[in-house]
């Protein structure tokens, strides 16, 4: 792998991770369509710290409000609520943490296929849509409840399959349950950080296991960590504010015509 293409992967994984587009979708077809190879899990280890480091930074203030509610501290966001906030966010985690440990290995062998990819951003796009035109958008993160992180969290569970978007789905399921779609979004990214945090972990692990790999430098490592974090970080920015006056029309559309398009080339491939 080069160091161009490490970078375009990190990029690639530091924008999609929060925008509601498939980060995994596109870490799989950008190597796909481009004739390169997979650089490995290693790398994978600096694109997933990456795009932790950019969501605990930017909701710090909010996750030290919350653990200092838990502890009995001052909580520095002043916002009322932050202990029932974490035990939501643990609530809604817990879904997607069982869905990975009993179905990663088969998610990640039998459904990264184009075809399974190019269904799921099409059929993903298409619930957005619908869950994007409702009227009843009111509701903001304080008011979120029990029913409402059970649901989110399923969503999340569902993410496993490459294609749907963790944000994408979680951020739908927040707007069937009449959520803001910045306070969709903005739980939906707070819920992202122990998912992520379990899956930098867990491939740290396997890789601590498996060892380092030849050919991957201690630059490439860097260089993916420190892209993945600041795109992660801009991505989470820009979608907030988006979502305060815009609309998810964009990225509907974005993920049908992807998913045609994807299905364009697997067409003519198998033609050919």
């Amino acid at each position: 792998m080069s160091l161009l293409q490490g970078i375009v992967l990190a990029v690639v994984q530091g924008l999609t991770e929060f925008l509601p587009v498939s980060s995994t979708a596109h870490l799989i077809l950008v190597p796909w369509l481009l004739g390169w190879e997979d650089p490995g899990l290693t790398y994978d280890v600096a694109l997933h710290a990456g795009t932790l480091l950019a969501v605990v930074v930017y909701f710090a203030r909010d996750w030290l409000g919350m653990l200092g509610a838990l502890f009995g501290g001052r909580t520095p966001t002043g916002l009322p609520g932050s202990r029932r906030l974490l035990g939501l966010i643990v609530l809604a985690t817990i879904p997607a943490a069982l869905a990975g440990y009993f179905l990663e290995s088969y998610a990640e062998s039998v459904l990264r296929g184009p075809l399974v990819v190019a269904g799921a951003l099409i059929a993903v796009g298409l619930l957005m849509g619908v869950a994007d035109r409702r009227e009843s958008l009111q509701r903001e993160v304080k008011s979120v409840e029990a029913a409402d992180a059970i649901i989110i969290g399923v969503a999340q569970a569902v993410a496993l399959v490459p294609g749907t978007s963790r944000a994408g789905i979680t951020i739908a399921a927040g707007l069937f349950r009449n959520l803001t779609r910045e306070s969709a979004a903005r739980f939906s990214f707070l819920l992202a950080t122990p998912i992520l945090a379990g899956a930098t972990v867990k491939k740290a692990w396997e890789v601590w296991q498996q060892g380092f790999p030849p050919g991957l430098t201690g630059l490439d490592f860097a260089v993916g960590f420190g892209v993945a974090a600041v795109t992660g970080y801009a991505a989470i920015t820009f979608l907030l504010r988006y979502l305060q006056v815009g609309t998810l029309k964009i990225f509907v559309a974005y993920r049908l015509a992807l998913g045609v398009i994807i299905l364009g080339v697997e067409f003519l491939r198998s033609a050919a």
